[in-house]
């Protein structure tokens, strides 16, 4: 079988051209310059329209850390709902205490308001004091898998890191490495590490077909440009989907894949 490969994808054309570039699964999300927030009612239902690929939607109320009020995982909790009777195919969600433990208690929260569609931990995981007891956490409350970049600046620094978590999960969860993943690393990362899925932006710069412009004023960050954006890229994400192509890997002997 060949690695699978998610796409985090922050608007409706960039699921297009993921689904087109071969990716098995896409993460919704807005906000990708700041780590990812939840995406809006309107793009998750929109992508549910789109055929032929896994949809799984990062619940995240605000950027910064992850240690959230009582009130922030009452939001959690019913975007959760909200997002699960729409008919999405997965949660992706995660929380820390201020001591950098996994929030085990906001966690059963959104485990409950998950119901059972899968739900992959996302990278407050490297943000964590102790991994190794943070992993055994995360698969205590029955998350599918955990997104990671081992701890470090990208998935590639990670490596070694990587391939520690995966074996100590020994099947019980899927390890997605992410971050910094791209055509060049990818087939490295699943290799030298022994995971099965992969997760990567697939992104590029695009401009806009404005032909009005004030350039004078910013919307957001100053100094920002606003007449271009970063959009996954059919052919980026079909390049990856190559190279994981050359890669054979023996079917999972504990855990079958879940969506």
């Amino acid at each position: 079988m060949n690695a699978v490969l998610e796409v985090c994808a922050g608007c409706i054309e960039s699921v297009s051209a993921a689904r087109r570039g071969g990716a098995y699964r896409v993460e919704l999300c807005s906000g990708l310059d700041e780590g990812g927030v939840t995406p809006s009612a309107g793009f998750v239902r929109a992508a549910l329209e789109e055929p032929g690929i896994y949809k799984h939607v990062l619940v995240r109320p605000r950027g910064g850390d992850f240690l959230y009020t009582a009130r922030e995982q009452q939001v959690i909790c019913r975007d959760i709902e909200t997002l699960r009777q729409m008919g999405v195919d997965g949660i992706v969600v995660g929380a820390l205490t201020s001591e950098g433990e996994i929030d085990m208690e906001a966690m059963k929260q959104f485990m409950m308001a998950s119901e059972g569609i899968p739900v992959t931990f996302h990278r407050a995981f490297d943000m964590c004091r102790n991994p190794e007891r943070a992993l055994e956490q995360i698969i205590e409350l029955g998350c599918s898998r955990l997104l990671t970049s081992g701890l470090s600046s990208t998935a590639e620094a990670g490596i070694a890191k990587l391939r520690s978590l995966n074996e100590q999960a020994a099947g019980r969860m899927v390890i997605m490495p992410g971050c910094g993943v791209n055509a060049q690393n990818a087939a490295k990362i699943i290799a030298e590490t022994g995971v099965r899925e992969i997760h990567a932006s697939a992104r590029l710069r695009v401009e806009s077909s404005m032909t009005f412009r004030n350039v004078g004023v910013e919307m957001g960050k100053a100094g920002a440009d606003e007449y271009s954006r970063m959009m996954t890229s059919e052919s980026v994400v079909r390049a990856i989907v190559q190279q994981l192509s050359l890669i054979h890997i023996s079917e999972p002997t504990r855990r079958s894949y879940i969506s």
